[in-house]
């Protein structure tokens, strides 16, 4: 089976099967998720759901978070993982979104990766979720499933894997692909204890037959 192949299989694949495949975090405008994206660094959605409401509701806008202090912040996201960091992070954000960017954020990948707390996978799901540009985030779960499918081939970084994944994967896919393979990882292709079972594509997964002893070429 050729790399191309592949894809297809898997795409065609998740078309079927998830023809809707959204962000599990809540918001309802770009700068409510730019907080959760940001809050969701090794921690799960279902953690920063139960925070961003609060923090929202105390910071309704990016101007309004940008002055307050870091302090207050984290008192409001303690709960959830590297709660200082992130408080650091969320203001600092907010504070560079009013200076340098008109309390707008921006599409540019380039330009979100300048935001205290953004690196290039915040970027991407900032870019592809809000404003449906061609960008495919790798998280630890795209990472993941990336590798054991077959998709990618000794990436040994997120980069490494989304240069590999949009070789094959067309542009108006791409926004979508990042949450088809997100949610393949989070709830079927898990790290520990993958749901090989209940998994549809096991006949073209490099990981599950190499385990099964199966040649996949």
């Amino acid at each position: 089976m050729t790399k191309k192949e592949r894809f297809e299989q898997v795409i065609k694949y998740f078309k079927e099967t998830r023809p809707v495949a959204e962000t599990e975090l809540e918001y309802t405008n770009p700068y409510e998720l730019i907080v959760a994206v940001i809050l969701s660094a090794q921690c799960t959605d279902k953690r920063v759901n139960l925070i961003t409401p609060g923090l929202i509701e105390k910071y309704p806008t990016v101007y309004k978070m940008a002055q307050t202090s870091q302090e207050e912040i984290f008192d409001l996201i303690k709960s959830c993982s590297y709660p200082n960091n992130k408080a650091k992070h969320l203001l600092g954000m907010a504070k560079m979104l009013v200076k340098d960017f008109g309390g707008e954020v921006p599409a540019d990948i380039n330009e979100l990766q300048k935001l205290p707390g953004v690196g290039r996978k915040t970027a991407n799901v900032i870019a592809s979720v809000v404003f449906n540009m061609p960008a495919l985030a790798v998280d630890t779960h795209v990472f993941r499933v990336s590798a054991r499918l077959g998709l990618t081939t000794n990436a040994k970084t997120p980069l490494q894997t989304e240069e590999q994944l949009i070789k094959f994967i067309p542009e108006d896919l791409r926004p979508i692909a990042h949450h088809w393979l997100i949610l393949h990882g989070r709830y079927v292709c898990q790290a520990r204890s993958p749901k090989c079972e209940a998994c549809g594509l096991t006949e073209i997964c490099a990981h599950f037959n190499k385990l099964t002893k199966k040649v996949v070429n």
